[in-house]
């Protein structure tokens, strides 16, 4: 399984791309999240993330999330690799994911390595808004999370290539597969013998190589599926 923005909208959370709506339609993410501008200026960086961090912290699962935890303890799903950094899935009861682009969890300092729970950057900002959250040893902390400029983490690569290569089917979720190097995920299911389902509102560069494709949305596709494979037993 690999899962998008999409999957996520039901709880709150905007995507990236779509007109209007999309995060990345207000404003660019070059200068409000990447390494650059966190280390240029981490004032204007948290100006922006501060709130988006709130936002993701107390979001709650939706049905999509949830269909996928029920999949996973029918022994349905062996592995979820999210693009996502909300922890929705973990909240939901997922267990073997790969967060391939961090989370809000944590948050890391650049200058000591000394990593906090995300609850110490919420607990910064409520206590003095505008000022960036800092580390005991003076430095802004940066949300545990994969900034345009920065390297995906390895392990986690490294667990989602081999879910990827094992897969019989991958579902790809919310995703338009634009990011890469996790956007090639799915042609590694298709080139090591296994199938791709694709169930995102817009159109893949892989529908044309899917076994089925669904533009619904994911919070009523999901729950559906998971249904029908509990009722083949």
């Amino acid at each position: 399984m690999l899962t998008g923005a999409g999957v996520s909208t039901a709880s709150g959370i905007p995507d990236f791309r779509s007109p209007e709506t999309g995060i990345w339609s207000t404003v660019d993410p070059a200068q409000v999240a990447s390494i650059e501008a966190f280390r240029d200026d981490p004032v204007r960086f948290w100006s922006f993330y501060g709130e988006r961090f709130a936002r993701l912290v107390e979001a709650r699962p939706n049905e999509a999330h949830l269909a996928l935890a029920r999949l996973e303890s029918m022994g349905r799903l062996h592995g979820v690799v999210t693009q996502n950094i909300d922890r929705l899935h973990a909240k939901a009861g997922t267990v073997l994911l790969a967060e391939v682009h961090g989370s809000v969890d944590r948050a890391d300092c650049l200058s000591c390595g000394e990593v906090f729970p995300g609850s110490r950057v919420l607990a910064a900002l409520d206590a003095s808004p505008g000022i960036p959250p800092e580390c005991d040893c003076g430095a802004p902390l940066k949300p545990g999370v994969v900034l345009f400029g920065e390297m995906l983490p390895e392990v986690e690569m490294d667990r989602a290539v081999a879910w990827a290569q094992a897969a019989d089917l991958m579902i790809v979720v919310g995703t338009s597969l634009h990011v890469w190097p996790v956007a090639g995920l799915p042609e590694i299911t298709l080139e090591s013998g296994g199938s791709v389902a694709i169930l995102n509102a817009s159109p893949t560069p892989l529908d044309a190589h899917a076994v089925f494709v669904d533009r619904r949305p994911v919070e009523e596709s999901l729950p559906r599926f998971a249904e029908s494979v509990q009722a083949l037993g």
